[in-house]
């Protein structure tokens, strides 16, 4: 079992930057690969970006490559989401997901999720 603990959501303006962190527990952390989702209202959840267990590989959605930068520290057990250049349209609830490598696509099947940050961006 991993626990996903979500943090660094927020208020800010069009064109500012947020960074996401993803707390996990469980000593399998190193494990898993690992991904961002977001849900905003009235759409269905989709992906964003996943990173392999080892870092060595990631992926985005077309929507945010090239703001967005995700990354992990194993030793922090930590994922984080780095984004940069933010647009209204980026305004969801974030989720971090963690998994087996059916996170990355063109599977993007988790195993776990957390429960949700918000991320609103104003015009």
């Amino acid at each position: 079992q991993v626990q996903l603990v979500e943090s660094g959501g927020g208020l800010v303006q069009a064109g500012g930057s947020l960074r996401l962190s993803c707390a996990a527990s469980g000593r399998t952390f190193v494990t898993y690969a690992m991904g961002w989702f977001r849900q905003a209202p009235g759409k269905e959840r989709e992906f964003v970006a996943a990173i392999t267990w080892s870092g060595s590989g990631t992926y985005y959605v077309d929507s945010v490559k090239g703001r967005f930068t995700i990354s992990r520290d194993n030793a922090k057990n930590t994922v984080y989401l780095q984004m940069n250049s933010l647009k209204p349209e980026d305004t969801a609830v974030y989720y971090c997901a963690a998994g087996t490598s059916a996170v990355l696509p063109p599977i993007r099947r988790p195993d776990y999720w957390g429960q949700g940050t918000q991320v609103t961006v104003s015009s």
